[in-house]
């Protein structure tokens, strides 16, 4: 593995910066020390809803438990039907969050603003390793980017060979059909995936697209030929997540690979939020993200199974919503 110290990665900052120990493929990760805790305010009350990631579902669902046991009173309501629900929700007013894998699109963005007059607010609220699985017994460890986009893509914008066979990467699974399991398109990681992986070619018709992360997980430990993608925060033990390589030596899906730019799959996670430019959120909404950017709401990213923010990105979001 790189030093770290080498490359300034996803967060634009050196790995040696973070205090956190690298998550993952069975590492511990904690929280930074320069996180404050989540203090209790007064006047928080009323209802919160949330449409959006099934990525984020489970962090979503940890804040709201947080978030409750400090007001009893607040009632939240949490749907994930994938990141593109989420800018939709937004603009008709039937959603306070909108939790995204991705960031907005352009055009989302744009129907926003179209009825506001503004942009909508985007929250960093994880760090994420979108992971490629395979079934746990199967003895592959890991691939290219090339060969990632041979595997899903019918376009192969990266010019590599079609991988329908899984003897082209296991000589001695000659013959043995790969089994290719992936989101819909509503889904944020679908979309990452196809602009990350795919350079934004099409994916194979071949690939079963599947509502949820813990779907596509589920289908991947069930097929001992199969292989799929999928955040970090779904992976169990049928499954094993592969070492991926853009250039230079492969890399784990690790919280310290995200940070310093040697796992090519790293991304943040988001929540939108509607705030018009100089006007303050409600105290339900802004006191929910700090509690999602404070040490307690930050523990529940690491109980997901995903990354914490860093101090840097925890401050931007203070900055943020101020």
């Amino acid at each position: 593995m790189n030093a770290p110290v080498v490359s300034r990665g996803l967060l634009g900052i050196a790995a040696l910066t973070v205090t956190c120990l690298p998550a993952a493929f069975g590492a511990v990760v904690e929280v930074d020390a320069a996180i404050k805790p989540y203090e209790t305010v007064s006047g928080v009350s009323g209802s919160i809803s949330s449409m959006g990631s099934d990525t984020l579902n489970d962090c979503m669902t940890f804040w709201a438990e947080g978030f409750k046991k400090r007001y009893p009173n607040v009632k939240i309501q949490i749907e994930a039907k994938g990141s593109g629900s989420a800018p939709t929700a937004l603009i008709a007013g039937t959603a306070d969050f909108g939790p995204m894998s991705r960031e907005i699109k352009k055009e989302e963005a744009d129907k926003f603003e179209a009825k506001f007059g503004y942009k909508p607010l985007g929250i960093k609220v994880a760090v994420d390793a979108l992971a490629v699985f395979v079934h746990k017994d199967n003895p592959l460890t890991s691939l290219t980017m090339e060969q990632v986009d041979g595997i899903f893509s019918s376009t192969r914008k990266r010019g590599g060979v079609d991988i329908a066979d899984w003897g082209i990467l296991l000589p001695a699974w000659q013959g043995k059909a790969l089994s290719l399991y992936g989101r819909n398109s509503i889904s944020g990681t679908y979309g990452f995936f196809k602009d990350h992986s795919l350079k934004n070619g099409d994916f194979k018709a071949i690939v079963k697209e599947q509502a949820g992360s813990s779907a596509v997980i589920s289908g991947v430990a069930g097929d001992e030929t199969g292989i799929g993608y999928s955040g970090i925060g779904y992976m169990t033990s049928g499954v094993k997540g592969l070492l991926i390589a853009e250039k230079g030596e492969p890399a784990a899906p690790t919280y310290e690979n995200c940070l310093n730019g040697s796992y090519p799959l790293a991304r943040f996670l988001y929540v939108y939020v509607n705030r018009a430019p100089g006007k303050a959120l409600e105290p339900k909404v802004a006191e929910f993200i700090k509690f999602v950017a404070s040490k307690e709401g930050q523990e529940a990213v690491i109980k997901a199974g995903f990354f914490p923010l860093p101090p840097k990105s925890v401050d931007e979001t203070h900055a943020a919503i101020k």
